[in-house]
């Protein structure tokens, strides 16, 4: 599945929210990170996020896709981070 993935939290946290989505996600742009993963990685993430806020007083938005091709991505300005990068 093709997931987006937005935070707002708070500054105290900002860092540890990001470092982690980075195991699973390409960074996109400040608080946002997008990629293919698995249902099982997407648990993680669940569970590594819920770990590193504060529900009452963050938020964090995913958006689930079936699949890449179902999504289409307009980016205006400068793309930060492209991902379509092969490693």
């Amino acid at each position: 599945m093709y997931v987006i993935v937005i935070y707002d939290v708070d500054q105290s946290r900002v860092a540890k929210v990001c470092k982690f989505l980075r195991q699973f996600l390409n960074w996109v742009q400040n608080s946002a990170f997008e990629g293919e993963i698995t249902e099982s990685q997407l648990e993680r993430i669940r569970t590594g996020i819920l770990d590193r806020i504060e529900p009452n007083e963050d938020s964090v938005y995913i958006y689930k896709f079936r699949d890449a091709k179902f999504m289409r991505k307009e980016v205006i300005g400068v793309e930060r981070m492209p991902t379509d990068t092969i490693m």
